[in-house]
């Protein structure tokens, strides 16, 4: 559904109707905030378990499926580019607070994870840790564009 400006109503997505060359600009933010000194393995396995859980909770993020050109079916993947950042334990544990208080959607990947082995294990080991004591390596948090800027505030992106 488009209104006039032909802003697809709902989606967050901004483009004008029929005119495939026009940049498509995205009025909500999908993004993962890494603590700076994860090794290279982590931060990759941190990133795809965090945002594995977004669509769960905000299925507009979530395009359509797609297929090849010989009709070879694939999944659906986000509709939009997820952004990853970097920054201190401090950085994160402040950003933290700021999505909570904003209330957006967010995931979070503490320490204790690594050492677990199964997603029982993994709500086991948060669930047994305040909200301000969790050890945080990386949280994903999605929402308005400039809500999730404020959250990054500090943060940079990843190189």
């Amino acid at each position: 559904m488009r209104n006039d400006d032909e802003t697809e109503v709902g989606t967050g997505v901004e483009n004008r109707a029929g005119d495939e060359n026009v940049p498509v600009r995205f009025d909500t933010k999908i993004a993962v905030l890494l603590r700076e000194d994860l090794e290279s393995w982590q931060r990759l396995n941190v990133t795809a378990f965090l945002v594995s859980g977004l669509g769960t909770v905000a299925p507009e993020v979530i395009g359509e499926p797609y297929t090849d050109a010989d009709g070879t079916a694939y999944l659906p993947m986000f509709r939009q580019p997820v952004l990853v950042f970097e920054g201190t334990k401090e950085i994160l544990t402040a950003a933290h607070g700021r999505a909570l208080s904003r209330s957006l959607p967010r995931a979070v990947f503490t320490s204790d994870l690594f050492s677990t082995g199964n997603d029982r294990d993994n709500r086991a080991a948060v669930r047994a840790v305040g909200k301000d004591q969790l050890d945080l390596v990386g949280m994903a948090i999605y929402g308005p564009r400039n809500a999730v800027d404020k959250v990054l505030k500090g943060a940079r992106m990843h190189p």
